[in-house]
């Protein structure tokens, strides 16, 4: 391993290790005072020793939530002339992963002596947890070249990169999922919980519904994890029955499980009243509302027009700290805009500490749908001096309220400064 490579440790890394208050073991206990030399008059039992509290101490940095003074022992070990073996090498790639240095845990990989599975393994979810899909799909070839045989966790691993990967940057195809479906069974691997929520989720995440609930029913022991994926993705295709089936034989429920009913079904106006049955028969069963409960059920009351509800499902909000929450503020302005309740939604906005777009936008184009045009062009102005850029929607929210004032010129004035803005 050449020094030239290796990373400067800054000194407050160096004292942080030393200060007797860290309860983390001083890298000064682990190694002797002076440099070693491997030479005949150096002991197995001192490698031994030396090597045990080595990878204990790294471990602990590992585990603990500040392992960046755990770099400095990597300094340490380059000073002492200590050759780690496979196991210390290891500890210390993980280290780097943890510590978001992955160009240093690469390099690990790189000199490693022997790159075993759990290497690999370790590159590949550590990248994928960075975001960066295609140098975990690039140690996936590395693993495959090398000879050796994935497991469920390398498996489950790249299933999860072919979800995660939704941008242009990286294309990966539609059918990976099936495709590492056959390699499992190429490769007779047993799946466990893991693998199986992980081949569920790639189905429901690729739309591939019926392929996920084949697997879903080969489970001995449904977990809610893959219940509520199942939900999900038989709710965003409009398979509603088959959504409830799932819901009514998940035994152990969750908060995460009921939001995904809920959320399913705010989105129809035929379903939405159910959204609000399920809403309270959650808090019957003393699961409280979380900001993905909130959002759905305001929306449901959006769809439905349902004023008293949301005035409900407001004063609960109210007793929580959420209430400031610009995506929750957001979401009364719009519900109450389209329950025709103007004032109310008016005051909501004009009390929130915050607003973004969304809420500009929802207040607006409330304006306009609710015959106050001038209203809405005048709160289109004050987005402007709040120096909030409008998008799309509120555009056509203010060029409607033009159309129901008679103000033509103005019109053309906001389609002037549309145009500035998109190109």
């Amino acid at each position: 391993m050449k020094n030239a490579k290796l990373p400067r440790t800054r000194p407050s890394v160096f004292s942080s290790t030393n200060n007797h208050s860290n309860p983390l073991v001083s890298s000064n206990q682990i190694f002797p005072p002076k440099p070693l030399e491997y030479n005949e008059s150096l002991s197995y039992r001192s490698t031994v020793t030396w090597s045990t509290s080595l990878s204990s101490t790294l471990q602990q940095y590992i585990n603990s939530d500040t392992p960046f003074g755990g770099q400095s022992i990597h300094t340490r070990i380059i000073k002492s002339g200590f050759v780690p073996n496979t196991n210390i090498s290891i500890k210390l790639l993980i280290l780097y992963l943890k510590c978001g240095a992955l160009n240093y845990a690469r390099q690990m990989f790189d000199e490693l002596p022997q790159r075993t599975l759990s290497a690999y393994n370790y590159m590949i979810s550590g990248n994928i947890r960075h975001g960066l899909v295609q140098e975990s799909l690039g140690f996936v070839r590395r693993l495959v070249l090398s000879g050796e045989r994935p497991d469920g966790y390398t498996f489950s691993m790249i299933l999860k990169a072919s979800t995660s990967c939704r941008s242009n940057v990286v294309l990966l195809p539609r059918s990976l999922g099936r495709m590492v479906h056959a390699q499992i069974v190429k490769c007779d691997v047993e799946p466990d919980d893991v693998l199986y929520t992980a081949l569920v989720d790639s189905y429901v995440k690729n739309g591939r519904v019926g392929y996920a609930r084949t697997v879903f029913d080969m489970m001995l022991e449904k977990n809610v994890v893959c219940s509520t994926s199942m939900i999900s993705g038989y709710m965003s295709q409009g398979f509603v029955e088959d959504a409830e089936e799932i819901f009514s034989k998940t035994m152990e429920k969750d908060i995460v499980v009921y939001n995904a009913m809920i959320e399913g079904y705010s989105k129809s106006i035929e379903t939405a009243k159910k959204a609000l049955e399920v809403y309270v028969d959650m808090q019957r069963f003393n699961f409280l509302p979380n900001i993905s409960t909130f959002a759905s059920v305001i929306g449901a009351c959006s769809v439905l027009a349902e004023f008293e509800f949301g005035q409900q499902v407001q004063s609960q909000l109210m007793k929580t700290e959420l209430f400031k929450n610009v995506k929750m503020g957001s979401a009364l302005v719009d519900m109450y805009a389209k329950c025709g309740r103007i004032e109310d939604a008016y005051r909501v906005f004009d009390h929130m500490p915050e607003k973004n777009v969304f809420t500009w936008t929802s207040m607006i184009d409330g304006y306009g749908k609710n015959g106050n045009p001038d209203e809405a062009l005048e709160l289109f102005l004050r987005m402007q001096e709040c120096h909030v850029q409008p998008n799309y929607v509120t555009f056509l929210g203010a060029l409607s309220a033009c159309g129901h004032a008679g103000l033509v010129a103005k019109g053309h004035e906001i389609l002037r400064v549309w145009r500035e803005i998109t190109q």
